[in-house]
């Protein structure tokens, strides 16, 4: 009898010692909060400097750099007469580009705030912008249905990619730079060559505007986010390839991390979800924001993650810990539970 009391009274002792570290470890996830950046107006656009120091975001008619691991403003851009909608560094992180409500994309030097260049010529908003690979030519997308390549050293168009019949909301280059890839409210996105500025492939499926489109890092797949599903496609052939299934409201921001192995994706669910490329499974789930998730990105080294949110945050997730923890607090439970049915 007493070996049986006494028997019990272990089994409990390690039902309180599981539960416990599952508390523990709840606290563990707390600790691991994002980096929060408060703004005064909604972040529309946000991305890592190339070495992964620094990062920018887009808020009312300002850019700022902040310090990606403290999360100081280090520099205001400003200059803008409205909106901004799309921020990035060049690949030598020497200066920035941002793109404006005010139909201009402007070139700065990342470590003054000097602005050095205005591109003119859309004649509506520039909603997306970005470098080339090498740093040479940037692409921009507008309001006026049109996406353009320009000299980033002198600002002078190259070419203008005509087509789509509604706004080019989303542009991106292809990582050996031969090809750009444009994103639609024409419910389209499409695959051009970027010095004839000749279209190759068009990308239909989606039944809302495509919002976000970008290249996978070994130039074999593209990945597009518009309605609630978001499509992984074959670059060279268009054939669609996989489809991510889990968000209950449209896709805004899509992109590949570093490596290529996993997706990333934020919505008007107020989700990031982080999917395996390969399988379509989700991996993870980031939640805390208030309002749409309008932009996400890796870091380079692929460790942490940021978004931008229309609740007038970005934050700076530190992922892999997020999913360690959430793998360990998993396992607890599973442990607790086991030793009650032992019981």
């Amino acid at each position: 009898m007493v070996k049986h009391i006494f028997a019990k009274i272990i089994v409990l002792f390690f039902i309180f010692a599981a539960i416990f570290e599952i508390a523990v470890f709840k606290t563990a996830v707390s600790a691991t909060e994002p980096i929060v950046l408060k703004h005064l107006a909604n972040v529309a656009s946000v991305c890592f400097s190339p070495d992964g120091k620094k990062v920018m975001t887009g808020s009312g008619d300002t850019a700022r750099i902040w310090d990606a691991r403290t999360g100081k403003e280090l520099l205001k851009l400003e200059g803008h007469t409205s909106f901004m909608l799309s921020v990035c560094f060049s690949p030598d992180g020497k200066k920035a580009m941002t793109g404006n409500y005010d139909k201009t994309a402007r070139i700065w030097d990342a470590g003054t705030g000097k602005e050095l260049l205005r591109l003119q010529g859309h004649t509506s908003s520039v909603a997306s912008v970005c470098f080339s690979p090498d740093g040479k030519k940037i692409m921009t997308g507008s309001y006026d249905k049109t996406a353009r390549i320009w000299d980033a050293g002198t600002g002078k168009e190259l070419l203008k990619l005509e087509g789509h019949t509604n706004s080019v909301v989303s542009v991106c280059f292809s990582p050996d730079g031969k090809k750009v890839m444009t994103g639609s409210w024409d419910e389209t996105a499409r695959i051009w060559d970027a010095e004839a500025g000749k279209e190759l492939l068009k990308l239909e499926g989606h039944t809302w505007g495509i919002s976000s489109v970008c290249f996978s890092p070994d130039d074999k797949k593209v990945m597009t986010g518009g309605d609630e599903i978001v499509r992984i496609w074959d670059a060279g052939t268009g054939k669609e390839l996989l489809k991510l299934e889990e968000h209950t409201k449209p896709v805004i921001s899509v992109c590949f991390s570093p490596d290529g192995k996993k997706a990333m994706t934020g919505g008007f669910d107020k989700i990031i979800r982080i999917w395996d490329a390969g399988t379509g499974k989700e991996l993870l789930k980031l939640e805390g924001h208030t309002n749409y998730v309008i932009s996400v990105c890796f870091s380079p080294d692929g460790k942490k993650v940021m978004t931008g949110s229309l609740d007038k945050t970005a934050r700076i997730w530190d992922a892999e810990t997020v999913a360690q923890n959430i793998s360990n607090e998993t396992d607890l439970r599973a442990k607790a539970e086991n030793d009650s049915a032992e019981e």
